[in-house]
């Protein structure tokens, strides 16, 4: 996942342009993408799908000679979607396009202007003060015209046509965090579900530009995806080493909330404001049961949206600490609707018979904990094999894994204490 972040790192991408084509090719080499195009100027719901960009080079030369801000060094140093220009200006006039961070004077941030014409540049706090007086030339050699908008989808088939939705973005040029993270981190996904020999559910891959992109997916899709989405995660800032963190969908009770509730993670509430694109997927009109992963909140670390989101800041370890968060929350999943019934449901069967409980007892003289007592999962399993509660409700009952209760229910079933009513 690391190599494939710095592979796709130094591309500059936007809402659309041959970036993204590229990103989207590079994925294709390993995932089976099916490539959608939405030409320029397409009406999806409120939104229309903008103009390519297709950036060359760009830089400013200063009155002594000085080259500034050259798009060659760094992407972020040009105003993503910039029209093209060649111009001579005033130092003041030229400061009223050129964009810092005073908070942050050794770093370059990420700016857009995606749906207006116009243009600018990205420096540093130090260098943007450093300008001299005198004239400037600013040039932008880029394209803006008519092309389409780009987004790959691919499909892993389960035993269900039910789908579980895994969107990411991937719109943004040169930062690690946010959010090639969420783009290997799916990559990674897909090819560990992949090797399995089995899933319940199918698997559905997506990689948009966000917010225009995952709109624009939604019309396509707007007569059927609600019926055959069952649960969905929106990836976003989920390479560093912060605490796994999932945000609620907008109703706040879904299949996929009580999932994200068992799987673990510190939960935040929903909110419209701020996050991804699952607000578009959880907008009134479609209201599907998607929720948002990430380890560091969109705009809550410090070198959110900056030349300082370097793939260094998205260590390999990391990354694998993402990857089996992932595999956990489609285990659970997975196992979610499993039912099972007990053979004799009439009284506590007697464990220790069925060699699944010692026959000495005694005091636990550090007192009783329900978690790691051997029998509490049995316990539970037993109790609620009643064909009514499958294993994701015996979880929100009991507090335990999903994985312990999967495990004692496999353990009941080799001793006959309880048949599946939905297969395991």
């Amino acid at each position: 996942m690391h190599a494939l972040l710095r592979r796709l790192f130094p591309i500059c991408r936007s809402l659309a342009g041959p970036g993204n084509r590229e990103t989207l090719r590079v994925l294709g080499e390993t995932l089976p993408l099916k490539i959608t195009d939405v030409p320029t100027g397409t009406k999806v719901f409120d939104w229309v799908i903008p103009e390519e960009w297709t950036p060359r080079a760009a830089e400013i030369t200063g009155p002594d000679g000085r080259i500034h801000a050259r798009f060659a060094d760094h992407n972020l140093h040009l105003v993503s979607h910039s029209e093209p220009i060649d111009l001579k200006l005033d130092r003041e006039e030229l400061l009223g396009h050129v964009y810092s961070l005073p908070q942050q004077p050794d770093i370059v941030p990420y700016v857009t202007r995606y749906y207006k014409r116009g243009w600018g540049f990205c420096m540093t706090e130090h260098e943007r003060s450093d300008l001299l007086p005198g004239k400037y030339r600013a040039r932008i050699d880029a394209d803006l015209k008519p092309g389409a908008l780009s987004f790959g989808e691919a499909l892993l088939p389960g035993d269900n046509p039910s789908e579980v939705l895994v969107s990411t973005y991937m719109c943004h040029p040169s930062m690690a965090n946010d959010n090639l993270s969420g783009v290997v981190a799916a990559s990674g996904l897909y090819h560990a579900l992949a090797a399995r020999s089995r899933r319940r559910f199918s698997y559905r891959f997506l990689f948009v530009p966000e917010t225009i992109g995952s709109i624009a997916w939604l019309w396509n899709n707007r007569d059927i995806v609600k019926g055959r989405t069952a649960a969905g995660l929106v990836l976003s800032c989920v390479g560093n080493e912060g605490p796994f963190t999932w945000k609620e969908s907008r109703l706040g009770n879904t299949f996929m909330d009580r999932v994200m509730f068992v799987a673990g993670g510190e939960r935040m509430k929903f909110t419209p404001v701020t996050g991804s694109d699952e607000r578009q997927f959880c907008s009134p009109g479609f209201d599907l049961p998607v929720v948002m992963l990430s380890r560091n909140y969109p705009g809550t670390f410090p070198f959110y949206h900056t030349s300082a989101d370097t793939p260094e800041k998205t260590p390999p370890a990391a990354l694998a600490a993402t990857l089996v968060w992932l595999e956990r929350i489609c285990d659970t999943i997975e196992r979610s609707p499993v039912q099972y019934r007990r053979t004799d449901p009439h009284g506590e069967p007697m464990l220790s018979r069925h060699g699944l409980y010692h026959t000495l007892s005694r005091r636990k003289e550090s007192g009783f904990d329900r978690v790691k007592d051997p029998r509490s999962a049995m316990m539970w399993v037993l109790s609620f094999s009643d064909g009514n509660h499958d294993l994701l409700a015996i979880a929100e009952h009991s507090g335990l894994s999903i994985d312990a209760l999967a495990g004692a229910a496999e353990q009941a079933l080799a001793a006959g204490l309880i048949e599946a009513v939905t297969p395991a």
